[in-house]
């Protein structure tokens, strides 16, 4: 199953069901699981684990030093796939940046053409990555989110469960859980209520998440007061994970409500 062109590094790990298509090249100790296809001209480079079932598209990079001016290339850190990941052509994903640091992908994750993630990425499980999407370092993504093409997100933020953000868009905050991204920068436009009916989200549960995105966003108070209020109050579980991310917010802090549909 390996391609007689492939360049396979001895201290790979590569199970025996794996498919190595025509020049691919696994620089390093990776370990390659079962079931897994890697299309040609793809680079497997130093330490990365490939969940099974995971495919890598035609000139995908995984594993390559992080874009870091600092960066000290005898640093030893690594890249983790989960299972059944889809990672199509030309995708890039830079391992951590720090000894032992780790860039991890869950499972089943889409990751479209061209995308890149970078040192430090944390994504999820079942995420959609339309083509181009930028994700810079240390950036932590949720599950059953998706992100449209050619949106870039700048470093440290984080990005919730659920959430859905228009192509184009460029953040700095953070996207709450259950949120809409909107292309202007650093917005959100509601609930991505068909994303939560999809996943199986109850109609007490909606309306619950529902009346806390009014209160946090459209009270009329800034974010700290709205937080105090909400606090006050018993939620339901899902509806309590959108109120503990506002309450901790990254540093970049929390985008605001778009109040304005007319101005873009």
């Amino acid at each position: 199953m390996i391609h007689p062109t492939a360049l396979i590094d001895p201290r790979a790990q590569i199970d025996s069901s794996a498919e190595i298509g025509p020049y691919v090249v696994i620089d390093g100790a990776a370990e390659v699981g079962a079931g897994c296809k890697i299309e040609a001209h793809a680079q497997i480079v130093g330490h990365v684990v490939v969940g099974e079932g995971t495919w890598i598209g035609r000139g995908a990079v995984i594993g390559g030093e992080p874009q870091d001016l600092g960066f000290d290339p005898a640093t030893v850190s690594s890249v983790v796939l989960g299972k059944k990941n889809v990672i199509r052509e030309h995708v890039t994903i830079h391992r951590g940046c720090k000894t032992g640091g780790v860039t991890r992908i869950g499972d089943e994750n889409y990751l479209m053409a061209a995308c890149h993630l970078a040192h430090d990425v944390v994504l999820g499980d079942r995420n959609i990555l339309a083509n181009g999407v930028l994700l810079a370092g240390h950036i932590h993504v949720g599950s059953h989110t998706f992100l449209g093409g050619g949106a870039v997100f700048h470093q440290f933020l984080r990005i919730g469960d659920c959430c859905v953000v228009q192509g184009n868009g460029a953040f700095s905050k953070d996207i709450p859980h259950y949120c809409c991204g909107a292309r202007l920068l650093n917005r959100i436009t509601g609930l991505n209520v068909i994303g939560l009916r999809r996943q199986g989200f109850s109609a007490e549960d909606r309306g619950a998440i529902k009346e806390l995105f009014q209160l946090l966003f459209c009270g009329g108070m800034n974010l700290r007061q709205a937080v105090e209020r909400a606090s006050a109050r018993e939620w339901p579980e899902k509806a309590r994970r959108l109120l503990e991310f506002v309450q901790a917010p990254s540093k970049k802090g929390v985008c605001p409500v778009r109040r304005d549909r007319g101005d873009d």
